[in-house]
């Protein structure tokens, strides 16, 4: 499969080969901050899966994640859309913000982590795997 997405703005272009490895519901503070929503749905994908076609403007922003590694932040500069993100303890992997998709409803996250910051408003379907923290490896 081949899916296409990018910003707000257009400025940023991307298209992802194959299927991500994992779809989830990511409740942590970071993810809630950086998309004004109650949650991220993200899909991960191996970085050899995707490719930029424009990435002229996109930033980078680094932060800590729990494990106290570095997290780094992609959005683009022009119109501050959240494209991805990059965690050390899996450097051969991107993480897609799934907003960012030109047609995303083909997502159907598998499941949820940091349960532990959930909004009340936040109801995820009780019957997928759902983590406190971090997914267990």
């Amino acid at each position: 499969m081949k899916y296409d997405g990018g910003c707000l703005c257009g400025q940023t272009r991307y298209t992802v080969i194959g299927d991500p490895i994992r779809v989830l519901y990511c409740h942590c503070n970071d993810c809630k901050k950086q998309t004004s929503a109650p949650y991220s749905v993200v899909a991960s994908y191996a970085k050899e899966q995707i490719t930029f076609q424009s990435s002229n403007f996109l930033k980078k922003y680094h932060s800590v994640g729990d494990s106290g590694s570095p997290v780094k932040r992609s959005f683009c500069g022009q119109c501050g859309s959240p494209i991805f993100s990059e965690i050390e303890a899996a450097p051969d992997v991107i993480i897609v913000k799934a907003g960012t998709f030109d047609d995303a409803s083909w997502l159907k996250p598998s499941m949820e982590i940091y349960t532990k910051d959930k909004l009340k408003c936040a109801q995820i379907d009780p019957s997928i795997d759902s983590f406190p923290g971090p997914r267990p490896r």
